[in-house]
């Protein structure tokens, strides 16, 4: 009697599709993360792969149920040359894991780059949701500074500098354009930009950012020293003061705004490369895993 009990209850669970057993609250949701300027694809990595540009939460959301691909494309250079090399990556993954839509999610320059594929490349078709994360869409004044303190007669010869230095970093063969990329986060093209490039309807879009309390040099060393000219051109160009060491606060709202993480109390905010746990930069300071659960819930949900 025992034996054919055992039976049974192996014969019911063989029955149920196997598929979507231990999958996890994102149960087949396919997500994109699109890096911003000089990022790279955590496929590899950069230094062998010891520096991340998402810091292992592909892996995470993965463990989550859900399936996440982290396009590369040119380190350095402008939106729709970074938009089309990330449109033929995302193609390329989604036929491959059988996802007729994505949830497009966007660092810093790469939010701009995958609103441009959804209103300018004809991707809207196989995009599920848009979900940008400390993006640049009213710009940042320091591009606006650090272009203005370039004479134009100098800018070819610095594009070659850092193109070359580029190349040589990231040896990926892609091309790269330092100055495109510098102008494509100024305040005057995100207002050409914005004009060009409307959310579609039909699909919905989300962002978040987080900001630093005050320049610490010891939880930001290296947004530390940008903090002041960010806090200094945000209030020049009506920005506000707030900001993440790269981008004001105010910019980096677009669509459904879904605010900032919770710190731990022991933290100055959360910075522009922390909120993305570059080389794991962000976990000791915010629940950075948890923060991206909610992000990938939400844009399932469609909240």
């Amino acid at each position: 009697m025992k034996k054919k009990i055992a039976i049974g209850f192996l014969a019911t669970l063989l029955s149920f599709p196997t598929s979507g057993l231990f999958a996890g609250p994102l149960d087949g949701q396919c997500i994109a993360l699109v890096h911003g300027i000089l990022g790279f694809d955590d496929t590899q990595g950069l230094a062998g792969g010891l520096v991340k540009y998402w810091g292992g939460l592909d892996g995470y959301l993965r463990s989550q149920g859900a399936k996440v691909t982290t396009p590369g494309s040119s380190a350095t250079n402008s939106v729709p040359t970074r938009a089309s090399q990330i449109q033929s990556a995302v193609n390329t993954w989604m036929t491959a894991n059988g996802c007729s839509k994505v949830h497009l999610m966007g660092h810093s320059q790469g939010g701009l780059v995958i609103r441009y594929m959804v209103s300018n490349l004809g991707f809207a078709g196989k995009t599920q949701t848009v979900t940008t994360i400390n993006s640049l869409h009213q710009g940042a004044p320091m591009a606006d500074i650090v272009l203005a303190a370039i004479p134009s007669w100098l800018q070819p010869f610095a594009n070659s500098a850092l193109g070359l230095l580029a190349k040589l970093v990231y040896r990926d063969g892609r091309p790269q354009d330092a100055i495109a990329m510098g102008k494509s986060l100024t305040v005057s093209y995100l207002k050409t930009f914005n004009a060009n490039s409307p959310n579609r309807t039909g699909i919905k879009y989300y962002s978040y950012g987080s900001q630093m309390a005050w320049a610490d040099l010891i939880q930001h060393p290296i947004m530390a020293l940008t903090h002041p000219i960010t806090w200094a051109g945000g209030l020049f160009y009506g920005l506000g003061g707030g900001n993440d060491g790269v981008v004001p606060l105010n910019s980096q709202k677009w669509g459904a705004w879904k605010g900032t993480p919770n710190a731990y109390w022991y933290a100055t905010g959360i910075d522009h490369l922390q909120a993305t746990n570059l080389a794991w930069s962000g976990q000791n300071f915010f629940d950075v895993q948890g923060w991206y659960l909610n992000i990938a819930r939400n844009a399932k949900a469609g909240l």
